[in-house]
This record gives C-alpha cells, sequence and structure tokens, in this order.
C-alpha cells in the first residue's frame, strides 16, 4: 500500500483528500502545518507528498526545497496543490523540484488520478525514437531526417533525445540545463536557445515554423507530441 503525506492547513480540504485517498487504497498521513514537516516526512518516509504552499507558519516552496536537499527524501515525488495560480509561480514549483503542480480548486478526480500517474512502472528506454520523418537511434548516437542522416554534434543530439523521449512536457531553460549539460557546467539559459535553433535548422524544413521543437511563451520549449501520435497511428493503421 502506498503512503502519501499531505501537508495541507484548510481542514475541510484536508479531510475530503484524505477521505478519497484512502477509497482509493492509499494509506495518508499528513499535518495542516508546515512546522517539522521534513522530520514528518523522514519519520514516514511516505511514497509521494502534497504540498500546500501557503501554510500558516511555512513556506512550501522552502519545504520543497529542504525536501530536494535532503538525502533520504530526494527521490520523494512532490506535487503542490496551492491557489497561486500566475505562471510565474508554476514555474518556480517546477523548478524547485516538484513533480507536478495542481491549483485550487481542483476536482477531487483529477488529483487523484495525477497522483497515480506518479506510481505508474517505468518501461526501459526505447532503443529508437521516431516522429515523423524523423529517427533516432540511441545505441549508435545516429539521426534520420527522412531517411537521410544528419550530423549532430554530442550536445545537439542529447538535448534532441531527451526532447524526443517526453513528447508533448514543456521544459524550461532551466531544467534542460540541469538535465542535458549537467549541474556542473559554465552556461547560461541563453545556451539552451542556442542549441535549438542548430537542431531546428538541421531537423526543420522550415525553421522559422517548426514542427518538431515547440516554443512555449514565457516558459521553454517542448517536443511536439501530435508528431509522435501521428506516427503511432502510420503504424498501427
Amino acid at each position: 500500500m502506498k503512503k502519501i503525506m499531505l501537508i495541507e492547513d484548510d481542514a475541510d480540504l484536508y479531510s475530503l483528500v484524505k477521505y478519497n485517498l484512502e477509497k482509493e487504497g492509499f494509506a495518508t498521513v499528513g499535518s495542516q502545518t508546515g512546522k517539522g514537516a521534513i522530520e514528518l516526512c523522514r519519520r514516514e518516509r511516505p511514497d509521494l507528498i502534497l504540498l500546500d504552499i501557503m501554510l500558516p507558519d511555512s513556506d512550501g516552496l522552502d519545504i520543497c526545497r529542504g525536501i530536494r536537499a535532503h538525502a533520504e527524501l530526494a527521490h520523494i515525488p512532490v506535487i503542490f496543490l496551492t491557489a497561486r495560480a500566475s505562471e510565474t509561480d508554476r514555474i518556480i514549483g517546477l523548478e524547485l523540484g516538484a513533480n507536478d503542480y495542481i491549483v485550487k480548486p481542483f476536482f477531487i478526480r483529477e488529483l487523484i488520478a495525477r497522483v497515480k500517474i506518479q506510481f505508474r512502472p517505468v518501461a526501459g528506454p526505447q532503443r529508437s525514437l521516431k516522429a515523423g520523418g524523423l529517427q533516432l537511434e540511441r545505441a549508435s548516437c545516429r539521426v534520420w531526417l527522412n531517411e537521410e542522416e544528419i550530423q549532430l554534434t554530442a550536445t545537439e543530439f542529447k538535448l534532441l533525445e531527451f526532447l524526443m523521449a517526453r513528447p508533448g512536457v514543456v521544459f524550461s531553460r532551466q531544467q534542460l540545463l540541469d538535465s542535458v549539460w549537467g549541474h556542473d557546467r559554465a552556461v547560461t539559459d541563453r545556451t539552451v536557445d542556442v542549441y535549438i535553433l542548430r537542431l531546428r535548422q538541421k531537423v526543420e524544413a522550415d525553421p522559422a515554423n517548426p514542427n518538431y521543437i515547440r516554443s512555449v511563451r514565457g516558459f521553454g520549449y517542448s517536443f511536439n507530441d501530435e508528431a509522435v501520435r501521428t506516427e503511432t497511428a502510420a503504424l498501427t493503421a
């Protein structure tokens, strides 16, 4: 049985979420204050943490930061539950390491669904990634566009692979820097823009109107999941 840690100061919402989680077969522990939240997590060792941001005695962002910095807790998925709905708040929450960000008010069924997503088994990596006329072979580090091989640098390959493996997911520049370049680096956010431009010039028919690598204004970049679905539909037709 998966254990959920719920840290939420609204007593009614706390009871409602707790009831529905337990109805779905989850064990639920938690607190209606943020004080001692990290120690509580360390003691209870939950499988997932639902965390309010605006707590009466603490900042949920600071708690998340502390969880990610704690060796025993850093691996635990964190989902924010918050009334903060601005794009900036979402970006900050995700960049601090949250796995999901749910804005109040929300539907309980949606919350349950998002919790369950965090427990889906992770499949092994595909050897080949395909989308439309674009194909990437992981083992040989080679890429083809419309059956013609294109030459990518090692960093370009890593960036394309990272995005292709997660179609539809929007990543900030900071997230891409951390995932592709790593934490030990001497590059800036602008570096991501430069490499995205280079990739588009190599894999897009019209780099000014990209089909594969999409820009999400105010946030970052995403690989077009429509291109992947089109490829899947063609294979199953």
